[in-house]
């Protein structure tokens, strides 16, 4: 069994996969446009060109991720994807780039369990929290 986390944006979801290649180093899998699928007559004309379907590689883990129709968005709330690394340097220029535009709810620190953790909301509205755990 896999558990793998599945992404709704409010129309921006390629913006924020290509903004994901870019700052994580994630690779584009796959990405659908409603246009030209079976589910194409259920959004209006000025949605086609947004994302039915994609995928993106992010270290090992694969993410799925699609625009939510006009009307269906919900700002993601309840859950946090988590980037683990062991270089606190690295943690922290993940914890700058991906905090630009968005909102830091705790900012980049060390704490009881971490060299180094911080968590903040993107500019695509995706929680996320960096971990970069003390050496034992």
């Amino acid at each position: 069994m896999q558990v793998s986390p599945h992404l709704h944006f409010n129309g921006d979801c390629e913006a924020a996969l290509k903004f994901y290649e870019q700052t994580l180093g994630a690779r584009i899998t796959f990405m659908m446009p409603f246009e030209g699928s079976p589910a194409a007559g259920e959004v209006p004309e000025t949605w086609q060109s947004k994302i039915l379907h994609a995928s993106i590689k992010i270290g090992d883990n694969m993410v799925t991720a699609a625009d939510a129709p006009p009307g269906y968005f919900h700002k993601p709330q309840g859950f946090s994807l988590t980037i683990g690394t062991q270089d606190s340097i690295a943690a922290d220029r993940l914890f700058k780039a991906l905090s630009q535009g968005g909102s830091v709810q705790m900012p980049m620190q060390e704490t009881f369990w971490a060299a180094r953790f911080g968590m903040l909301t993107d500019r695509f509205a995706i929680p996320w929290m960096i971990n970069c755990p003390k050496s034992v």
